[in-house]
């Protein structure tokens, strides 16, 4: 019959040895994790920047394009009331503004 080796004995024979086998194997692990979560945390970030600054160009083209509008509006309104000023005085003659189809106006 073999000798009966007890499990205790066993365990502190492998227990060193696993510790120094597995310490830097976990410790590589842990620090290539760490890399990789930084890495992907700075690709958010700039991701999130990149956003933020197309969102702030696109707000920037529609404010222009209301300014712009506003603008041609309040030149037409003040073209309009040139023109009143001048049917009322008699140099523009008056003439019959016409809205939709113009069919029994």
């Amino acid at each position: 019959m073999p000798p009966v080796v007890p499990p205790f004995l066993i365990g502190l024979i492998v227990a060193p040895l696993a510790k120094r086998i597995l310490k830097p194997l976990v410790r590589g692990v842990i620090t290539t994790s760490v890399g990789v979560v930084m890495e992907v945390k700075k690709a958010a970030h700039e991701a999130g920047e990149n956003i933020n600054d197309l969102a702030a160009e696109v707000a920037a083209d529609v404010m222009a394009t209301q300014i712009a509008s506003a603008e041609g509006t309040a030149a037409a309104g003040e073209a309009a009331k040139a023109g009143t000023r001048g049917e009322a005085e008699g140099k523009i003659p008056r003439t019959r503004a016409t809205t939709g189809t113009g069919k029994g106006q």
